[in-house]
């Protein structure tokens, strides 16, 4: 039983998706903190110094808390809605950059594709050999 587990375990698409995760987890973290330092600061500042990822609403004590830490800390019941905007801009942001590598790729193999003809199959081209002996026996 190792052995088989071995084996499927070093089989290259477990191995490529093994990379794949570990490089996806990498990009979210990239993808998060684009979000988080670079792109919701000026749209915070844009809107009058809004922090989204500060914004929620208290359900046990509306209205005492300043912050969502402080909120967490006393075990309160929020609902964090800056948060869950943030999230949507990190996950708009790892979409379109994955939607652009697909089309990349796609691309390529188009190229791919299209610079080598496909030319007969084996079972064609032995089609046409006798069909050439056909006609020469007329």
């Amino acid at each position: 039983m190792l052995k088989e587990f071995r084996d499927f375990a070093m089989r290259g698409n477990v191995i490529d998706l093994a990379f794949g995760v570990i490089i996806g987890v990498a990009f979210g973290a990239i993808v998060t903190s684009l979000v988080n330092d670079i792109i919701m600061p000026p749209i915070g500042f844009i809107m009058g110094g809004l922090d989204f990822s500060n914004h929620f609403i208290d359900l046990t004590e509306p209205g005492t808390t300043l912050t969502l830490a402080a909120a967490k800390e006393a075990k309160h019941a929020v609902i964090a809605y800056g948060a869950f905007i943030n999230t949507i801009i990190n996950f708009l942001i790892i979409a379109f950059a994955l939607f652009m590598v697909v089309k990349q790729i796609n691309r390529f193999k188009k190229k791919e594709e299209a610079a080598a003809p496909a030319g007969p199959t084996p079972t064609e081209a032995l089609l046409t050999e006798i069909r050439d002996e056909l006609r020469k026996g007329r």
